[in-house]
């Protein structure tokens, strides 16, 4: 049973990593023609139906209560609404690779977040081992930091940083009550159906043009790959991760995706992978095995 478990654990945060891994390609691609609050209420209005659907056939369809209710709309509006719908906006005038570069705050935030309401232990080797992941990362992009003094990022950078936030206190939130959800389906269903009308009325507030007409296929098509891969498979994947491991380590993910994000560059546009690029994925790999490895754990605090 252990094994059988762990092997689910394993297959949900490889989802993670590589699904999510590859959302920052699908949403360049899709706010190339579509506005951003469209793509991310499209996005999840597919990803509700989606559910609808499933939970109908499954008979589980039901009405949560409204305490429970409460839950999903606070969890939705941080991780869905404000995280992933600031991001999508944010990509508009932010580089994928920069927008990559400052998601990978997240597990420093959610690390030093833990810490502070007691979640977990402040350890040497965690501390040694976000630092490591994160400056893998910040090896990556070290000629484009340059960028963050750009005025013209400091929008972006500002939906970012609010996107970063937002998504860490969610994550933390899910994790110290993670013993409420009883259906991840069903939770995720009110969580996308609020976000989708929520952004559905920011799109039409704060798109300066909206002409379908001039919409791309391959914009739509994008759109239809997140809602199905980016939200219903990655969020379903990620909380399911969140009931069996820590939020740090679950968080750490990001550094893949940060990799995933680069090969994707190269494969589909053709970008050079150098060794600088080798190096960086060696101290992401060294991070992540360090804030993950099961030995003995030396307390700082």
């Amino acid at each position: 049973m252990n094994t059988k478990t762990d092997f689910k654990l394993i297959g949900a945060l490889l989802a993670v990593a590589i699904v999510w891994g590859t959302t920052y390609l699908g949403i360049r691609v899709a706010v190339h023609t579509i506005p951003p609050w469209f793509v991310t209420a499209m996005r999840q209005t597919i990803a509700s139906l989606i559910l609808l659907v499933f939970l109908l056939k499954k008979n589980q369809l039901k009405w949560i209560g409204w305490p429970a209710l409460r839950r999903q709309i606070l969890l939705s509006s941080l991780m869905i609404v404000i995280a992933n719908g600031l991001t999508t906006v944010a990509e508009q005038s932010i580089p994928s690779g920069l927008t990559s570069l400052l998601n990978a705050l997240n597990p420093i935030v959610v690390f030093i977040g833990c810490v502070i309401i007691g979640l977990q232990k402040l350890t040497i080797k965690g501390v040694v081992g976000v630092v490591i992941g994160f400056l893998g990362v910040a090896f990556i992009f070290r000629d484009g930091l340059s960028d963050l003094l750009d005025p013209n990022y400091k929008t972006g950078i500002m939906f970012l940083a609010i996107a970063i936030l937002g998504w860490a206190i969610g994550t933390i939130y899910t994790k110290k009550y993670t013993q409420q959800t009883s259906n991840i389906f069903l939770d995720l269903f009110y969580q996308f159906v609020f976000s989708a009308v929520v952004q559905l009325v920011f799109a039409f507030t704060f798109s300066d043009k909206i002409e379908p007409s001039t919409w791309s296929l391959e914009s739509l098509l994008a759109v239809v790959y997140l809602g199905v891969f980016g939200s219903v498979i990655g969020y379903f994947c990620y909380n399911y991760s969140l009931k069996k491991v820590s939020a740090t380590k679950v968080s750490i993910l990001s550094y893949f995706n940060t990799v995933i994000a680069i090969f994707l560059g190269w494969l589909i546009l053709d970008e050079v992978i150098t060794y600088e690029l080798l190096i960086a994925t060696a101290l992401i790999i060294l991070g992540v095995f360090i804030t993950n490895y099961k030995g003995r754990q030396k307390e700082i605090v």
